[in-house]
């Protein structure tokens, strides 16, 4: 039986091209027990191979049909090869960052098979340090950002001393068999098709106001010293040129009390401080190049719709707009003036209820899909200038038979006109910085990493944290 694709997830699929894959992945840094033995991954692809029953997202691929080009649905394959999505690489030596960064770049540049369930996992071996690393894509499609983080990190134990593993993509799938024999037998008669469209139709009906409403007033524009971005306001820069289909992959980890710190006592949000680091970086990125816009440059934040526990199929997203105050020397007077932006993006997103969310997130994002479907995306001016996002991730130590995890990089896409992706994710006391970017839009992109650390250092001193 075919599922047809929500018209949010469906738009990946349109969009996608040779130069612009829609995958997100994850970048998962391990170290090895103490007590490793010599085939200790050799086992683990093992044990990730040898799996009979499978769950969705991974069991899905696209049907194959006359009409899988304007909508497309997903099917259940039966066949699932995990020879094929199950990999095993090595690094060469000395098996450094950089090395690794070389990898995951040019594993990220390539698109995802379309005719075959769309992920792909690699087990890396060779990683200084006594580490491995386990890089895994998925199709934008299928999951968004923070579904996939849950639904990997569901695969990994608290348990240091549990050695076996349970592949991400089977779990669940007892469970399910036995829940949907139990709900066939006591399920009341569900409504007709046509009755659940009504509700659906009149329930939608309803929120039209308030939804044009909304539009209404993020795209009338901001009045002067008014700190809300709205979209199309932000400068050109080299970061919204076309891309190329290669990437550049960069990292860094920075304690999470240091920035909680710092909101603290400037009175703001955790994301407000990583927002004014992103601005600090950028800003001296910038001026180096000699490429700095004279007005600031925006940032699209992508917002989680999941509640807690959420890992269903497809996106639940929102997105709002924010200042960065590029072109505000200050390190202070930027995160303050970062912090109205939100404040003000924040109470605009939650003005609407949230049944009507996502036709807002659709109406607002569909003169970007159209660019991306007309060639004018990287032509005109940038919707905003670049994306970031701070995901929330496990809170406690986690280990994969043994192997303790260090660190959770996400790794996500890129488009014509947005060169650049910033995307944080927390895990265990660290906040984890995944810098994707377009190779030849941004070669020196490791010093943009590097970066945000220095303005970490100048903003916490700034403000006496």
């Amino acid at each position: 039986m075919a599922t047809r694709l929500k018209p949010l997830d469906a738009s990946w699929l349109y969009i996608e091209s040779r130069t612009t894959p829609m995958h997100v992945a994850g970048l998962n840094i391990f170290s090895l027990p103490d007590d490793a033995p010599p085939d200790f991954l050799a086992k683990l692809v093992a044990q990730l191979k040898d799996a009979k029953a499978f769950m969705p997202p991974w069991n899905l691929r696209l049907k194959d049909s006359l009409l899988k080009s304007v909508a497309p649905a997903w099917e259940i394959d039966d066949g699932l090869d995990l020879e094929y999505h199950v990999r095993h690489s090595a690094l060469p030596h000395p098996g450094g960052e950089r090395e690794l960064g070389v990898l995951v770049s040019r594993l990220h540049s390539h698109e995802l098979d379309l005719s075959r369930p769309l992920w792909e996992c690699h087990v890396i071996e060779g990683l200084e340090n006594n580490r491995f690393a386990l890089y895994i894509k998925i199709h934008h499609a299928l999951i968004d950002g923070v579904g996939g983080i849950r639904m990997t990190a569901r695969a990994f134990s608290t348990n240091p001393n549990q050695r076996s593993i349970v592949p991400p993509w089977t779990i669940g799938a007892d469970m399910k068999k036995r829940r949907a024999k139990r709900d066939a037998a006591d399920a009341p008669a569900a409504p007709s098709t046509f009755d659940r469209l009504r509700e659906q139709l009149a329930q939608q009906i309803d929120l039209v106001p308030q939804v044009l409403g909304a539009l209404t007033k993020i795209w009338a524009g901001k009045k002067p010293n008014d700190a809300l971005a709205t979209p199309f306001k932000a400068p050109k820069s080299v970061l919204n040129d076309r891309v190329d289909g290669q990437r550049r992959f960069a990292t860094q980890q920075y304690d999470l009390a240091r920035l909680r710190s710092i909101a603290e006592v400037a009175g703001v949000t955790l994301n407000d401080v990583v927002l004014a680091i992103c601005g600090g970086a950028l800003r001296r990125f910038l001026k180096e190049l000699n490429a700095l816009p004279r007005r600031s440059l925006t940032a699209g934040l992508p917002v989680s719709l999941r509640p807690k526990g959420d890992e269903q199929l497809g996106t639940a997203i929102s997105f709002m707009l924010a200042d960065l105050g590029t072109s505000i020397a200050d390190p202070v007077k930027r995160l303050h003036w970062i912090h109205s932006s939100t404040l003000g993006a924040k109470e605009h997103l939650q003005s609407l209820p949230k049944s009507g969310l996502n036709n807002y997130t659709m109406l607002f994002m569909a003169p970007y899909i159209m660019g991306m479907l007309t060639g004018a995306a990287g032509r005109i001016k940038p919707m905003f200038n670049l994306a970031i996002s701070n995901v929330p991730g496990p809170d406690q130590m986690l280990y994969l038979g043994g192997a303790k995890l260090e660190a959770m990089y996400p790794v996500s896409v890129l488009m014509h006109g947005q060169a650049l992706n910033i995307t944080c994710l927390s895990y265990a006391g660290k906040l984890n910085f995944g810098f994707t970017g377009a190779r030849d839009a941004l070669p020196h992109m490791q010093r943009l990493a590097v970066y945000t650390g220095e303005a970490l250092d100048e903003l916490e001193a700034a403000v006496g944290a």
